[in-house]
């Protein structure tokens, strides 16, 4: 039987985006899943909800504007109520994730950083034993001696990649900055390699979050369930 990853993720994401209470300050993910949030949430604004929106993209700004949601900065509001965004992979158990292939890590850490809770929206393709078993950890470096960082961030243990965008050019972030996908395989400790990752000179974020999530939403064929890390429980 096949499965409809998009009918997945939108069921997720209207589960998500049912902890959004009136008069809250909402951080607004980046990526496939994260727009069918903005989409959903845009339906309840529609209807009557007040909620102001901090994107963690350019590209969840202009989505956001064109649905209505109203939109702030960090000027406005240092402080979010909630956010709710996608991740790459969900390590089972602890709920630590890897984040950034849609290229907004940086955006999206600061985000998920200055939130009261973090919810996460997965289709069940995105739950790991262990962080890394499929996809590499994006970091995000300066334009500036990347090559150096590069050489650097290789001798923790990756195999680090330049990302290209689609017309083959170096991809570059909303920041201005180049990303590299660092292949470790699987991870056995995220927090010490989050660590690692953000004292090599020239990083500027890693597109690792430990200990960051508060519940991990997720779809499959049998419906939706809601993950709490061990902390929470």
């Amino acid at each position: 039987m096949s499965v409809d990853r998009d009918q997945l993720k939108r069921a997720a994401a209207l589960r998500a985006i049912e902890e959004v209470e009136d008069g809250m300050v909402v951080g607004l993910g980046t990526g496939s899943t994260a727009a069918f949030v903005v989409e959903g949430l845009a339906t309840r604004v529609a209807a009557g909800l007040r909620v102001v929106g901090i994107p963690t993209s350019e590209r969840t700004a202009a989505q956001a504007r064109r649905l209505g949601i109203s939109i702030a900065t960090f000027a406005e509001h240092q402080r979010l109520d909630l956010t709710i965004d996608g991740a790459d992979e969900v390590q089972l158990g602890t709920l630590d994730l890897i984040k950034g292939l849609g290229g907004a890590l940086l955006r999206e850490k600061i985000v998920a950083a200055a939130s009261e809770r973090l919810v996460i929206v997965v289709d069940q393709e995105k739950l790991v034993e262990q962080l890394g078993e499929h996809t590499p950890i994006p970091v995000e470096v300066t334009q500036f001696g990347w090559q150096a960082t590069a050489t650097a961030l290789a001798k923790l243990g990756c195999v680090p990649e330049r990302r290209y965008a689609v017309n083959e050019q170096p991809f570059v972030t909303d920041g201005g900055n180049f990303i590299l996908d660092c292949r470790f395989g699987p991870v056995a400790d995220p927090g010490s390699t989050e660590q690692r990752l953000a004292m090599t000179v020239g990083t500027v974020e890693s597109g690792l979050f430990v200990r960051r999530t508060s519940i991990v939403v997720v779809a499959s064929m049998t419906g939706v369930e809601v993950l709490v890390p061990p902390e929470r429980r």
